[in-house]
């Protein structure tokens, strides 16, 4: 009867595991490691000479060319807690003409106690970074360990946009444009704010938000035909989404959610509501999403054009197949890889993966 019952609780675990991976594995591909040995490499950028930086959220940044690594010094105080640390690093788009690298990490900056995410700008020179310059700090610090995002893109016209999420505390930031936190920002790369941001104008709120009602988004590129922002962010328990990023535009956190509490409770009864933005598309169950890029280059026939996104819960790299900004296809590629982080694609074209406790991958196509 023990022996029974055993065998009825492993098949029912089982079933559920296999509902919950619901999108097919694709076979036709495989990987090559290119940097091995690390541990969260939650952020990576090629340089033009072929290096590339790597980011460990605990607080390293890695100089990688022709199979050796060398660690930078010189990086800011990094507040490493929970899901903080150092995060997200991206070129200048004129990085041959001035050599910015810009950074996002988490700092505790001169308040006493916690942290929040902070962006920075510095230059490479040998083995050190110069020149450093804090271009935004988020405030208040905050002493949880959940939430920091963090993304870095640029668009065509040289604007540099973040994320920061709501650092734990949805009832509060994220529908507040007095509050950093919960949201998406724009900043001229020097750190100025653009005149045309659209809450410049606005009692007490903060300058550099972009768009606001964001949970935790780690994930942004810029799509490479129409220009627009593309993030995605997690959800609680279900409703992890992507979103289009707009002026102005207020994308519901927490007050509609196709979520739940992870206790199973709900915090909202509602999944739209006038004013606030539907994501583009959402993940029930969630599939835990970091990093995100178009393949926008040859390397990889008919799959041109869809999205990848990393899964940090189910340790695959989604692809996403799209039809007038609709994802009308997933499937599984990497599939058991381990817990993807970061995703970019490469100036020759090919797709590179942050792996948890891999390192950085190159995807490669099999039947192309």
């Amino acid at each position: 009867m023990k022996r029974k019952l055993f065998i009825i609780i492993i098949l029912s675990i089982n079933a559920l595991s296999c509902a919950q991976d619901k999108n097919p594995v694709n076979n036709a591909n495989t990987y090559e490691v290119v940097v091995g040995d690390l541990s969260i490499p939650w952020g990576f950028c090629f340089l033009p000479d072929g290096a590339m930086l790597i980011t460990e959220k605990s607080g390293a940044l890695i100089h990688f060319k022709n199979g050796k690594k060398t660690n930078i010094e010189g990086l800011p105080d990094i507040y490493v807690r929970g899901q903080g640390g150092l995060m997200d690093i991206k070129l200048d788009p004129d990085y041959k003409d001035n050599g910015w690298i810009y950074m996002s990490y988490a700092s505790t900056g001169n308040e006493d106690g916690g942290g929040n995410t902070t962006i920075a700008r510095a230059k490479l020179s040998g083995n050190a970074l110069t020149n450093l310059e804090i271009l935004y700090k988020a405030w208040p610090n905050s002493k949880r360990g959940q939430h920091f995002g963090s993304r870095l893109d640029f668009d065509a016209k040289g604007y540099l946009y973040f994320t920061i999420g709501d650092r734990g505390n949805r009832d509060v930031n994220p529908q507040d444009i007095t509050r950093d936190c919960g949201k998406v920002y724009r900043i001229h790369p020097d750190g100025r704010i653009p005149k045309d941001n659209p809450f410049v104008n606005a009692s007490n709120a903060k300058t550099a938000i972009y768009s606001y009602g964001h949970r935790n988004p780690q994930g942004m590129t810029i799509h490479p035909e129409t220009g627009q922002i593309w993030t995605h962010e997690h959800g609680p328990k279900g409703g992890d989404e992507i979103n289009i990023i707009e002026k102005g535009k207020n994308y519901g956190w927490p007050v509609i959610s196709y979520g739940i509490n992870y206790s199973g409770t709900k915090f909202t009864d509602i999944t739209e509501k006038e004013g606030m933005e539907q994501p583009l598309h959402y993940w029930v169950p969630s599939i835990a999403p970091s990093g995100m890029a178009f393949i926008s280059g040859d390397n990889y026939g008919d799959w041109k054009g869809n999205l990848l996104v990393g899964s940090l819960k189910f340790q695959y790299l989604d692809m996403c197949t799209l039809k007038d900004n609709k994802v009308i296809k997933e499937e599984r590629l990497l599939d058991g890889i381990g817990r993807v982080r970061s995703v970019e694609q490469g100036p020759d074209g090919f797709i590179y993966v942050g792996v948890e406790g891999v390192g950085i991958v190159k995807l490669i196509r099999k039947d192309n």
